[in-house]
C-alpha cells in the first residue's frame, strides 16, 4: 500500500454503490486523513451503466470483471457493495490477493458463507477487514456507546431494539431482497442485522441465548420486475401486471434474548410496519440511567440520569452535534444543531477505515469480519429458534 495514497476499488453500483461512492468522494474534504483516498476503479456487470456511473461519481476506471479488479496490483482496498449471495466469493478472492477488504452487511447470506469469510480473514492476517454497519457511525449511537463504556448506565437490565420499515407491501416488486437464494433472509438479515450489531456495540456485551423467536412471510407472491432476471435492486421498479413470483424470505422476525452480562433483550425487524419509514430504534435501561435512539431523529439521543435527585429526574434530549463538547464525528461537520443525515454515517465510517489503514485509531470500534460473524451467529440462532420453536444457546451455533 502506498504511504501517500489509498487506491480503492468498489464492486457494485446500485444503492450501496452510490452511498459508498459518495463517502469516498467526500471524506477527505471533511476529515484530515493519514492517506489520500483515490477512487481507482468501479466494477459492475453492465458495461454501459458502469461507465456512466464511473463518470458521474468520480471513479477513474471502470470494469465488468471483478476478479481482474481484485488481482490488480495497484488496488489497496476492495469494497464489496453487492447482494449477499456473492459476498463470500468476492471476499475470498480479494483476501487471497492480499487486499484490505470492506464488505456490506450482513457479512453473508448464510452462516456457512460467513464462517468461511471469517476463517479467511484469520488466515490472511495482513489484510484488514471491515463491515459497513454504518449506524455505529451516527454521532448519537457512537455517543451512546461511549456513555455505556464510561459506566454511565451501570449494570444493564434491558435492551429493546426494533427496525421498522413499511415499503414492502403487496405491490412491492420481487427484487433480490425477496429472494432467499440471493439475500439469504428478508427483514431479518436486512434490518435485524443492524439492530443486533447496534445492541452488541453499545452494550459491549454478547448475546448468550435466544429464548424464543417467530418469523413470518405475509406476502407469498410479488409482481416480477420488468428487467432481466428480476434481480434489480430498486424498490420502485416497474412491474408486470400479470407475472408473479414467489417470495422466499421472511417479512418479519421477532426474538427474545439473554446477554452474558445478565440483561434481557427483545428484537423486532419488519418491512411491513405501516407508517414507519426507517424507524431504527434502540433503548437500553440500566441501574444508573437509560438511553433511547430513533434513526428517524438521528441527531438526537434521549438520556435519563437516575443518579440525580428524584425531583430532577426525567428524560432529556441531547442534540448530538456539538464538536466543541466532544460529540463523536461532530467536529468534522457543521456548527452545533446544523444536523447531519443518512449519508454522513458512511462518510464517518470511510474516515475511520482510512485512519485505521493509515495507522491511526477509529473514533469508536470498527466491525471486522470476526465481529460481524458474531452478529451472523445471532441471526442464525434466531432462525433456528423460530423454526424449531425452542430456545437456542449461542454455544450451539458454531
Amino acid at each position: 500500500m502506498s504511504t501517500r495514497s489509498l487506491n480503492i476499488a468498489l464492486i457494485g453500483s446500485s444503492f450501496m454503490g452510490r452511498t459508498h461512492s459518495n463517502a469516498y468522494l467526500k471524506v477527505a474534504k471533511f476529515f484530515d486523513l493519514p492517506l489520500e483516498p483515490v477512487m481507482h476503479t468501479i466494477a459492475a456487470r453492465d458495461a454501459e451503466k458502469v461507465a456512466k456511473f464511473a463518470k458521474r461519481w468520480g471513479w477513474l476506471n471502470n470494469s465488468t470483471n471483478w476478479k481482474e479488479v481484485c488481482s490488480n496490483p495497484e488496488i489497496d482496498l476492495i469494497d464489496i457493495g453487492t447482494p449477499n449471495h456473492v459476498h463470500k466469493e468476492m471476499a475470498l478472492e480479494a483476501l487471497s490477493q492480499g487486499k484490505h477488504l470492506a464488505c456490506e452487511k450482513p457479512l453473508a447470506g448464510n452462516l456457512d458463507d460467513a464462517r468461511e469469510m471469517y476463517k479467511a480473514a484469520k488466515k490472511y492476517r495482513k489484510s484488514k477487514t471491515f463491515v459497513w454497519f454504518t449506524y455505529r457511525r451516527c454521532p448519537a449511537v457512537a455517543f451512546a456507546q461511549q456513555l455505556v463504556a464510561q459506566g454511565k448506565l451501570g449494570k444493564i437490565y434491558h435492551v429493546r431494539a426494533a427496525y421498522l420499515q413499511d415499503w414492502a407491501g403487496p405491490d412491492a416488486p420481487l427484487v433480490w431482497r425477496f429472494r432467499g437464494d440471493i439475500a439469504g433472509s428478508g427483514s431479518h438479515g436486512d434490518l435485524g442485522a443492524h439492530i443486533i450489531d447496534m445492541a452488541r456495540f453499545i452494550t459491549g456485551d454478547e448475546i448468550s441465548e435466544i429464548a424464543g423467536a417467530m418469523e413470518h412471510t405475509f406476502i407469498k407472491e410479488r409482481p416480477i420486475p420488468e428487467s432481466t432476471g428480476g434481480e434489480i435492486s430498486g424498490r420502485n421498479a416497474k412491474t408486470s401486471k400479470t407475472k408473479m413470483g414467489k417470495s422466499t424470505v421472511d417479512d418479519a422476525v421477532m426474538f427474545l434474548a439473554r446477554f452474558k452480562g445478565g440483561a434481557l433483550g427483545s428484537f423486532e425487524a419488519t418491512r411491513l410496519s405501516t407508517g414507519d419509514k426507517n424507524r431504527n430504534r434502540i433503548e437500553i435501561h440500566g441501574e444508573n440511567g437509560a438511553i433511547r435512539f430513533d434513526f428517524e431523529r438521528m441527531n438526537e439521543l434521549q438520556w435519563y440520569d437516575a443518579t440525580l435527585d428524584g425531583a430532577l429526574q426525567g428524560w432529556s434530549t441531547i442534540n448530538v452535534t456539538s464538536g466543541a463538547d466532544g460529540h463523536p464525528y461532530a467536529a468534522a461537520w457543521w456548527p452545533t444543531a446544523h444536523v447531519v443525515g443518512y449519508e454522513h454515517g458512511f462518510i464517518n465510517m470511510a474516515s475511520d477505515i482510512i485512519n485505521v489503514l493509515g495507522g491511526k485509531d477509529a473514533v469508536v470500534p470498527l466491525p471486522d469480519f470476526a465481529d460481524a460473524y458474531q452478529t451472523q451467529r445471532v441471526l442464525q440462532a434466531a432462525v433456528e429458534s423460530a423454526r424449531n420453536r425452542c430456545p437456542i444457546k449461542m454455544s450451539q451455533i458454531k
